[in-house]
């Protein structure tokens, strides 16, 4: 078939893709040409383009910034235990959600666990004082009723930790379900009814046929999450993050913007975007390599 008869019959096709690439051009490509920012002395008056070049000057002014280190620690630190924690928590409800039986009590189960997804992290934030506060928190108050000693959830850095990690999960764990339930209902279910003719228990079927089953989506999703090691989202850290803790709650993001918003050096800042985004290639590329040595499985 000539490529015009071709284009002909499926222009409807081609036509559903400009406003997806307009939006990739304008919000992703674009913005790139701001990165020549890192390699400038930037100056708002004199624009990007009339700005003096730097080179690495800029780089080398952040990799002698303590606080940059241990935005870095904290923005890997913060990210593995949330890839040990945070990263199987969906999997384990999608497999305990397929499982159920009951439509009405399962229908019911996912709304409750979608909702969290959709809220602002300003009112999550709010939440959290109400729950974890040290006088005002819910649960504080409930230990102090029974004559406990209120628990420091979000003044100590350990605590601090705990209480990220679980807000994460809620937060994200009912969402993130979504993905492998697709998968699982994907799977053929004359595989089940074989395995329960045979004798099979429910944690066998889950072992041997479910999880094989979605071993793609798990690797892919694996790989995402090891990408993003090196970044983080902004909103969580410094809305749950405060003065007393900012030891662990520091990340890069909230790096960034004291750099950039608060203090004014923007160089600094876009240099510490762009080292991130060239680190974290490295971490998808490596991570999609490994994935498919182990497993012969790649979304690349």
């Amino acid at each position: 078939m000539k490529t015009g008869t071709y284009f002909r019959r499926n222009w409807q096709m081609y036509a559903l893709l400009v406003l997806p690439m307009l939006y990739f051009i304008i919000f992703k490509y674009g913005p790139m040409y701001g990165v020549q920012i890192a390699f400038k002395d930037f100056n708002f008056f004199q624009g990007i383009g009339g700005s003096e070049w730097i080179g690495f000057d800029g780089f080398k002014e952040v990799f002698q910034n303590q606080g940059f280190y241990t935005a870095l620690r904290n923005t890997i630190v913060l990210n593995l235990l949330d890839l040990l924690v945070s990263f199987p928590a969906p999997l384990i409800l999608a497999i305990l959600l397929f499982e159920l039986r009951v439509a009405w009590f399962k229908k019911m189960a996912q709304t409750l666990l979608y909702i969290p997804h959709f809220i602002s992290w300003v009112i999550i934030g709010g939440i959290v004082l109400q729950v974890f506060g040290t006088q005002s928190g819910f649960i504080n108050n409930m230990l102090m009723s029974m004559g406990l000693d209120p628990l420091p959830f979000l003044s100590d850095k350990n605590y601090w930790i705990f209480t990220y990690l679980a807000v994460g999960v809620w937060q994200s764990a009912g969402w993130g379900t979504i993905l492998y339930l697709a998968s699982l209902t994907g799977i053929n279910r004359e595989l089940y009814e074989a395995a329960e003719v045979d004798g099979a228990s429910r944690l066998r079927r889950i072992w041997h046929i479910s999880l094989p089953g979605i071993k793609t989506t798990i690797v892919t999703l694996l790989i995402i999450n090891v990408g993003n090691m090196i970044s983080i989202s902004f909103d969580r850290p410094f809305i749950i993050g405060n003065v007393a803790v900012r030891e662990y709650s520091d990340v890069l993001s909230t790096f960034v913007y004291r750099l950039g918003l608060q203090s004014g050096q923007v160089t600094l800042a876009t240099a510490v975007g762009l080292f991130q985004a060239v680190v974290g290639l490295i971490f998808i590329l490596g991570a999609n390599y490994a994935s498919k040595k182990l497993t012969d499985e790649s979304i690349m």
